[in-house]
């Protein structure tokens, strides 16, 4: 049997292996074979007999738990198995704590630490009580907003509409013991910088990565946040087209709106509020970018979170006064509402990306980008074709054979009859003498 996230090798015992058995105790248990090569081939230990008395008595005396350990032997060869179980309460190693993830031990700290000893307790970051936080200090402007858009959605009854500030808090389960949550500041509080660092967002209008036309903050609490974020979106930063339906005014967003509050609500829900980082939102001529510190849940990529997935929100408790006002109408849905929002407005599906403890939703208006267009199959020198075109809006044989040295008139025809059966293209004129135009080409599934 290889290692696996619950089995480790080890050919001979040493005394830092005890941070192994405290990151299979901290985690989901495991098991670490003494006498046993990388590979899973047993190798021995001379001195089983001394080891037999010497791990139990380390792992009680500088753990606190106990484990398992039994002798084995296979070929006449003596290995040593220690049977760790999970613990649901913290274990440390002389004041250290270390967690099996993978096949990978760790060890916790900062962040990551509080993290874990609130998981073991039972609570999340934003279910912390706050000291020295009145219900008079909150915003009486954001109970009256979050009763309403309740209301208005039928996740909150019409007879809640005369319900006091703490009864709302109590019904959202934001106090303990008479103290008011991380939550409730976050959600209510005019200014919850005072007691969260970075709880904020920056919007910045970009002309290049480097060059930065426009910028604005927008503090307050998260509904006044997502408010004038989604606001300052769609009036300053993107523009709307015009229609009429009849004597309705209609106004076409360049990016579904829904998608993009969607995405502004994920990011304010699944932020990690440890690190003092506000939400960046960087918005360009051809796309808008989403960031905002935080991970997956353990063991989850991309994919699973792009695939049909449970909701493990990382501050659940602010999602769920998002589900009661209406601004979610689902658990588990956002990332495929936003992908479907997306393909019916015919621009390309969100990239979503997640390395470390960036995480970024990027929204783009067409597929004129080398990723997008790559989509289709094209070599490189379509690609600089259909980018040359985005910018001067029309490109000959001439002009291609110009942008792409080296290759030949026949190559160039070639090249652009394959732009135009795949519909990026349209020509206009007879073929020799002809220009070549963007046929205006939306979504690419």
């Amino acid at each position: 049997m290889p290692e696996s996230h619950n089995i480790e090798y080890k050919s001979s015992w040493h005394e830092e292996y005890l941070d192994w058995i405290c990151g299979f105790a901290n985690a989901q248990g495991g098991k670490i074979y003494i006498g046993k090569d990388d590979k899973g081939k047993v190798v021995g230990v001379a001195d089983y007999k001394n080891l037999m008395e010497k791990i139990p008595n380390k792992i009680k005396n500088q753990l606190g738990i106990t484990a398992e350990v039994n002798l084995l032997q296979e070929d006449g060869k003596h290995y040593i198995e220690i049977v760790v179980t999970p613990y649901s309460v913290p274990i440390s190693l002389r004041g250290r704590y270390f967690f099996r993830s993978g096949s990978v031990k760790q060890e916790l700290t900062g962040a990551a630490l509080n993290e874990f000893l609130l998981k073991r307790i039972g609570k999340k970051w934003d279910s912390v009580p706050v000291p020295n936080v009145q219900v008079e200090d909150l915003k009486s402007e954001t109970f009256t907003f979050f009763k309403e858009k309740g209301i208005k959605s039928g996740r909150i009854d019409e007879n809640s509409r005369n319900d006091t500030f703490m009864q709302v808090l109590e019904n959202l389960k934001l106090t303990d013991k008479n103290m008011l949550s991380r939550a409730a500041v976050m959600l209510f509080h005019p200014d919850p910088e005072k007691f969260v660092s970075g709880a904020y967002i920056k919007i910045g209008f970009f002309r290049t990565d480097s060059d930065l036309l426009f910028q604005d903050e927008i503090h307050g609490n998260l509904f006044e946040q997502i408010e004038k974020t989604m606001d300052l979106l769609l009036t300053k930063y993107t523009k709307a087209l015009i229609s009429y339906e009849g004597l309705t005014r209609v106004e076409t967003y360049e990016y579904p709106k829904d998608a993009l509050r969607e995405a502004l609500l994920n990011a304010v829900a699944h932020k990690d509020y440890t690190g003092p980082y506000p939400i960046q939102i960087s918005v360009y001529a051809d796309k808008i970018m989403i960031w905002n510190y935080g991970r997956l849940p353990e063991n989850w990529t991309v994919e699973d979170l792009l695939d049909k997935h449970s909701s493990q929100p990382r501050n659940p408790d602010i999602a769920t006064a998002f589900f009661r006002s209406g601004y979610v109408e689902s658990w588990g849905r956002g990332m495929d509402k936003m992908k479907n929002l997306c393909i019916e407005a015919k621009i390309p599906v969100p990239q979503i990306s997640c390395k470390g403890n960036d995480f970024w939703t990027v929204f783009r208006k067409d597929i004129y980008n080398k990723e997008e267009l790559s989509k289709f199959g094209l070599n490189d020198r379509q690609i600089k074709a259909v980018l040359y075109v985005r910018v001067n809006e029309k490109i000959t044989n001439l002009q291609y054979l110009e942008i792409n040295e080296g290759i030949t008139d026949r190559t160039a025809l070639r090249d652009l009859d394959i732009l135009v059966e795949k519909g990026i293209f349209q020509r206009i004129g007879e073929k020799k003498a002809a220009y070549y135009e963007l046929a205006n080409v939306g979504y690419v599934g």
